[in-house]
């Protein structure tokens, strides 16, 4: 039986805090939250009031699917793990912030013990509290609580682009792990927000030529109005591996990828990936999908393609905020609807629905008061 999905909008006023929910029904809805605007910072810790937070597809899917591979919705659980903000206190612990600065907000925890943490790649840490994933709250809240540590000061980066700051460390990382430099030939498997950044990535780091491909074709051109020099390349569901690889040779007159980045999670897009990269080349995976997929075997071990995978990211928002602040990458535009808290289900809706155009959805505090009264 298909699961039934609600949204409804019923604002509490109990509570100085409120946050966006969704639970094992795959209802959606605004309740009362955690912490209180007046509550205290531990040691370490910042008191965020949080003023942009965009949805991410993961968002989307513990809404509608009840969860992200293994990961499950069992209770009540608040979304959101794109957000920035303002400082309203800080734990006198803390020495690099201070009230009123704003900030992005990486949304994990670490143990700082493991392997993982000790040699520098704490996305694999053992222990980690990613905000979001269940059973761990998201920041889709009016007021954070969160290590300082992992508060990133945007000094007057406007929030909504500080709320894009998550994605691009997503994309980021793809770009240094997959190895992609100047000159490289580099397809594109999606153009969803995640596709869109890395195409922004890419042509950053003077990958030439670049093709991105899409099943939509209003994605399409949105990725063309963004990087007008990329071609792109609208897939026909049921399109043979070979025909595709033959087409994405031709866009890039003769040549074939050394990389593609598949921003989809999606069997077909990977297959098809494999099969365009040229003998040596990598497909590199951002996207999640399935917990089992098939893939062309055979043509990985003929051609030497490496096949590579990415889980979060790692030491990327320090660089992010540098190549924002300077113009390098240009996030404007990215965002095309955005919501106040209190319409957060009409924000899902909207995120969820492909006919709507939405690339990102931002929620917004607009009303909130950022004094601690």
């Amino acid at each position: 039986m298909q699961p039934s999905f609600s949204a409804t909008r019923s604002i509490p006023s109990s509570n100085l805090n409120i946050g966006v929910y969704t639970n094992p029904a795959h209802n959606l809805y605004v309740a009362d939250a955690v912490p209180d605007k007046h509550s205290v910072p531990s040691h370490g810790e910042a008191f965020v009031a949080v003023f942009n937070t965009g949805i991410c597809g993961s968002d989307v899917h513990f809404w509608k699917d009840g969860r992200v591979g293994p990961m499950a919705v069992t209770g009540a659980h608040i979304l959101g793990h794109e957000a920035a903000g303002v400082v309203l206190a800080v734990h006198p612990s803390v020495e690099h912030l201070k009230v009123g600065d704003r900030v992005a907000i990486e949304p994990n925890i670490i143990c700082h013990q493991c392997e993982p943490c000790l040699t520098g790649r704490y996305n694999g840490c053992e222990k980690i509290e990613f905000l979001s994933t269940p059973p761990f709250p998201g920041l889709l809240r009016r007021f954070v609580r969160h290590p300082a540590v992992w508060c990133h000061n945007i000094g007057d980066m406007p929030f909504e682009d500080g709320a894009l700051l998550e994605p691009l460390s997503v994309a980021l990382a793809a770009i240094e792990r997959s190895g992609v430099r100047l000159s490289d030939p580099v397809l594109i498997c999606g153009a969803g927000p995640i596709g869109l950044v890395t195409l922004l990535c890419c042509r950053a780091a003077g990958a030439e030529p670049i093709v991105i491909t899409d099943i939509d074709e209003g994605r399409l051109k949105f990725a063309k109005g963004l990087v007008p020099s990329a071609s792109t390349y609208r897939v026909q569901p049921g399109t043979p591996d070979e025909e595709f690889s033959r087409s994405i040779t031709s866009l890039m007159a003769g040549i074939e990828p050394s990389i593609a980045i598949d921003c989809t999670g999606v069997e077909s897009s990977i297959s098809a990936a494999i099969w365009a990269v040229k003998f040596g080349g990598k497909v590199f995976v951002i996207g999640v999908g399935k917990d089992e997929i098939k893939i062309p075997f055979m043509r990985l071990s003929t051609r030497e393609v490496d096949l590579q995978f990415q889980y979060r990211y790692n030491n990327t928002w320090p660089r992010a905020i540098r190549l924002v602040k300077s113009g390098v990458i240009d996030l404007k535009g990215l965002v095309t609807h955005t919501f106040n808290i209190e319409d957060a289900p009409e924000a899902f809706e909207t995120a969820a629905d492909p006919s709507t155009g939405a690339v990102k959805v931002q929620i917004l505090n607009q009303g909130i008061n950022a004094r601690r009264q």
